[in-house]
């Protein structure tokens, strides 16, 4: 059977290969490679060919990819400085191995997740994230305080976080002198804002959740290669961003391992960083091309045909042996008769000279003008004459193409810029005015597609590279006029990514080394150091406001922008004031006062928030985002039936407003229209299936309905999501417990905290697991470490306290109680807590003062009454009197409130249970038995019937004459459990 017949792209790779001249050293090092073992401990994996402009570094490496696709079973990438940081490149390499049958899956999904919830943390509104912390017994959720790990962080490495390529905006406006007291407050805001852990994780720190997955899928598709090669190309330009990443990916562990069969070759101008690859250089295998000699040059013209003495003389002179300029001037037509020339003539003018057609003399010139070229711009900007010759342009020497565009060397395209711009400076302007207007249409284009919101146009990729090289040819045009323009402009891609910064920032100043502008120079310079700085969105923003040029619309956008940058830092005072500000400055526009609502809730201020974004809708009654910032602020406000209206009225205006559907599911539960709620989570769903917090949230919401197949189910989903989604795999593991699965619940809870080191609450949540299998050593030390992050976790130190008293430990126990009860005096729960301690110890008086206080702050529960008079009693002293009384109220409490639960569900058993203490408290052992009855008929988890026994437990220590009809109850609540009763349910803690 005849083989497979090569492709065109490969018939190409071979033509151009067989027209190579010179670097043949270089070409066999690197063929040598494939014929070696990668596991061998001195294999070259990493390579770096580094050479000044012209010498043909990109050539060498297009060489060397064209003789590794040679191979059998090869992939390669190729990617030069079109990428801007390390999320970028990673992108690009997915995209080239997927256009050769190697996707990388995992990685795509992931990136399309952080996208997504980047764009929700800065254009959403935010609202509550499911809750990281189980309610107490009080049903109060915790509020965690600063942990001490947010200090260390300040002092020890925050300020990396703003140098990670791709965070962009969320940490690079982190004060070094705040971040201490403002790194929770980060983490809390983006929590608000994106619903979970992980989420936050990923916006926060998207290269530590984005790279792991790239190199797992890399290694799977080395697994299936024999070799995968990257390459990456201009690397003077792109190594300021990538060298961190790079340099981890290769030597380091923090992201996962690097496949051996993994090859890697840097390509550029300057050494490499020995601040950062300063230890591993010795790994490295450097490669430095110089000019050409003598004898490459020759042999590169004869293979031109350029030969005669004078000519080649002639070329070496022109040229200095540069290998672009040789091979420019070799494939010129010195062989048409024409000669060479007049040599003072540059090579550039001597290249357009030799080209015998005029009209592509003109061409060559015009295509130089474009940042880079396609068959559209060729079309465009080149006589008609010679129109069709944009396959002669791609096949020039100095041109290289990319991805169906192409560009020119900087070599050759600095020198025909300056030419065109000395030669004629009226001309040149209005080229650059015909290209600014080509550009212009296509971005026009893209907005009637996009429509008029400018969050939704930059964020578009296709859109911004119309702006970008309309803004670059107007600049060239007229550097003073358009500067203005330029500058409100970059206030936008400062506002979206530092990679997005870091481009408009070079874009400046290419235009401004190509117009000759000193100005724009500066500018481009000053915008990109600060690109790599800590603070990078708000001192690019800083820079901007002090720009004389920035008109008023310009600088209100900046303070809006800053002011963004602030909220989401945790500075909302510095926010306060830059809303404010660019409210001053735009007071009829509707983004400075969304952004001073957005703030006002962030600092609690919630009618101050209704009051700004009324006025934003005012402005502009089309901003879905200012709708949901103001349900936002309705909903923490308690006014629910106004946050739905302005919920509904925002995805009316954005049927796709994933983030509105779920946050109007939270208003609806908080009504208690559970299947209402139900549908938006399945309404976001059916938007973004992906959306794992909507997933965990309506999880959350079918465990509270009791569903809990199905709960189990969506958390399960949720994980499979995103797998590191430490809220979830917390949240299972609390459903695996109320479940009676024990161990899955612990594994759980173990795979949470081994996700997220600081998440005190599945500490807390473990230690409660613990206690259900009787671990309670390690249960005691889950509570420590839980409270080991956050001192002020209350709900921690409660359950401490319940286990200390479970371990007959009171005055542990008392001392916990007292810690919570600091946190919060109002927690009528602790109080009748400590006070049951304070009894086991004989304390009557302050057991006596707790439970008074107790029912003062919540006189219709029906344990607190209980368990004052059971102090009542256990105090003697004449006090039978107010503890009937007190009983007496408690039996109607828990008897209304078995009505109310209908005899079901974990509210009649509460009722029960008390009713059961209450009988045996009024020593009515008869009474205690028909509770036990209506106990056994209700399924109950081994957490609630230990309770029981518990509760039992401490009246017949505190009250003995209640021993014989404690001790009935305690029997026929064994018989009523039969053989599966549990072994520590005895109660023997007396």
């Amino acid at each position: 059977m005849a083989g497979r017949r090569p492709s065109r792209q490969e018939v190409n790779r071979r033509r151009g290969g067989a027209g190579f001249v010179g670097r043949r050293g270089e070409l066999a090092v690197f063929r040598e490679t494939f014929a070696r073992d990668p596991e061998d401990a001195d294999f070259p994996f990493l390579f770096h060919v580094r050479g000044n402009g012209g010498v043909g570094k990109s050539t060498l490496v297009r060489q060397w990819e064209a003789a590794a696709r040679e191979q059998a079973s090869v992939v390669t990438s190729y990617v030069d400085d079109e990428v801007h940081d390390a999320i970028g490149a990673m992108e690009a390499v997915s995209a080239r191995l997927g256009r050769q049958g190697h996707p990388l899956k995992r990685f795509d999904r992931q990136l399309a997740t952080y996208r997504q919830r980047r764009y929700q943390a800065e254009s959403a509104a935010p609202g509550p994230q499911p809750p990281s912390g189980a309610p107490d017994a009080a049903g109060a959720v915790p509020v965690p305080s600063a942990s001490p790990s947010s200090t260390v962080a300040a002092q020890l490495g925050l300020a990396t976080i703003g140098l990670v390529p791709g965070a962009g905006p969320f940490v690079g406006a982190v004060d070094p002198q705040q971040v201490a007291l403002g790194a929770d407050r980060l983490r809390a805001m983006l929590n608000t804002r994106l619903r979970s852990h992980d989420d936050v994780q990923l916006v926060m720190h998207p290269l530590a959740a984005l790279a792991p997955v790239f190199l797992d899928d890399l290694a799977d598709v080395a697994e299936r290669c024999e070799r995968v090669v990257l390459f990456f190309d201009v690397y003077e330009r792109t190594g300021p961003v990538l060298d961190a990443w790079l340099r981890t990916i290769a030597f380091g562990e923090e992201y996962g391992s690097l496949p051996v069969n993994v090859q890697i070759v840097l390509s550029g101008q300057l050494r490499l960083d020995q601040r950062i690859w300063g230890d591993w250089l010795g790994q490295v295998t450097e490669v430095c091309l110089e000019v050409f000699s003598e004898d490459e040059a020759r042999t590169l013209l004869a293979a031109h045909g350029v030969t005669d003495g004078p000519s080649v003389e002639l070329v070496l002179r022109l040229s200095g042996r540069l290998p672009l300029l040789v091979d420019m001037l070799a494939r010129s037509d010195a062989r048409a008769g024409d000669g060479f020339g007049d040599p003072s003539e540059t090579a550039v003018e001597r290249f357009l000279k030799w080209e015998p057609d005029p009209e592509r003399r003109e061409a060559a010139l015009a295509c130089a003008l474009p940042l880079q070229v396609d068959e559209d711009i060729y079309a465009a900007v080149v006589p008609e004459a010679a129109a069709d010759g944009y396959p002669w342009l791609r096949a020039l020497a100095f041109v290289s193409p990319q991805a169906g565009r192409c560009r020119y060397h900087d070599v050759v395209r600095t020198a025909m810029l300056r030419l065109q711009r000395t030669r004629s400076p009226e001309r040149w302007r209005r080229a650059h005015t015909r290209l600014a207007e080509l550009f212009e249409r296509g971005r026009l284009g893209a907005e009637a597609e996009l429509g008029p919101d400018a969050d939704a146009r930059w964020g578009d990729a296709v859109w911004r590279e119309h702006r970008l090289n309309e803004t670059y040819h107007r600049l060239c045009a007229h550097p003073r006029g358009a500067l203005p323009d330029a500058l409100r402009q970059t206030v936008h891609a400062v506002g979206l990514d530092v990679a997005t910064h870091r481009r408009w920032a070079q874009t400046l100043g290419r235009a401004g080394l190509d117009a000759d502008s000193a100005a724009l120079t500066a500018w481009g310079r000053r915008l990109e150091s600060v690109a790599d700085e800590e603070e990078a969105g708000t001192g690019a923003l800083t820079l901007l406001l002090a720009a004389p040029e920035l008109d008023a619309a310009g600088r209100a956008l900046a303070y809006s922008v800053r002011g963004r940058e602030y909220r989401v830092a945790g500075d909302p005072q510095s926010a306060l004031a830059d809303c404010t500000a660019a409210v001053a400055l735009a007071p009829d526009t509707s983004r400075p006062y969304a952004g001073l609502g957005e703030t006002y809730r962030v600092l609690g201020r919630y009618e101050e928030a209704v009051a700004a974004c009324t006025r934003a809708v005012e402005l502009d009654p089309g901003d879905a985002w200012a709708f949901g910032s103001r349900a936002e602020a309705y909903r923490l406000l308690g006014r629910y039936d106004e946050a739905l209206a302005d919920f509904s009225r925002a995805v009316e205006i954005d049927p796709l407003y994933a983030w509105a559907f779920g946050s109007r599911a939270q208003a609806y539960e908080a009504l208690g229209r559970r299947d209402d709620a139900l549908a938006d989570y399945d309404r976001a769903l059916g938007i973004d299936p992906d959306y794992e917090w909507a997933v965990g949230s309506r999880a959350q919401l079918l465990e509270g309905m009791g569903r809990r197949e199905e709960a189990l189910a969506d958390y399960t989903r949720a994980i499979t999501i995103d797998p590191q989604y430490a809220w979830a795999v917390g949240s299972r593991a609390r459903l695996f417990e109320r479940m009676g699965r024990h161990e899955e619940a612990l594994a759980d809870f173990s795979r949470a905290v081994e996700i997220d080191p600081l998440y005190a609450w599945a500490f807390g949540s473990r230690a409660q697991a613990y206690e259900a299998v009787g671990r309670y050593e390690e249960a005691v030390a889950d509570y420590g470490r839980a409270l080991g992050i956050d001192p002020g976790f209350r709900w921690a130190l409660a359950g401490r306290g319940e286990l200390f008293e479970r371990m007959g430990r009171h005055e542990d126990a008392v001392a916990d109680y007292g810690r919570a009860l600091g946190i919060d005096p109002s927690s009528d729960w602790t109080l009748a807590a400590r006070g049951r301690a304070l009894l086991s110890l004989g304390r009557h008086e302050e057991a006596l003062a707790d439970c008074a206080r107790a029912v003062e702050l919540e006189p219709d529960n029906g344990w607190n009454e209980l368990t004052y008079a059971l102090a009542l009693l256990a105090g003697g002293g004449g006090r039978h009197e107010g503890a009937a009384a007190r009983l007496g109220r408690a039996e109607r409490g828990f008897r209304a409130a078995a009505e109310l639960a209908g005899g079901v569900g974990e509210d009649a058993a509460d009722a029960y249970e008390g009713l059961l203490v209450l009988c045996c408290v009024q020593l009515d052992g008869d009474g205690a038995v028909v509770q036990c009855e209506a106990l056994a008929g209700l399924e109950r988890g081994e957490a609630a019937v230990r309770e029981t026994f518990d509760a039992l437990a401490f009246v017949a220590r505190v009250l003995p004459a209640a021993g014989p009809a404690v001790e009935r109850a305690e029997r026929r609540l064994r018989e009523a459990q039969g053989p599966h009763r549990r072994a520590d349910a005895p109660a023997g803690d007396r």
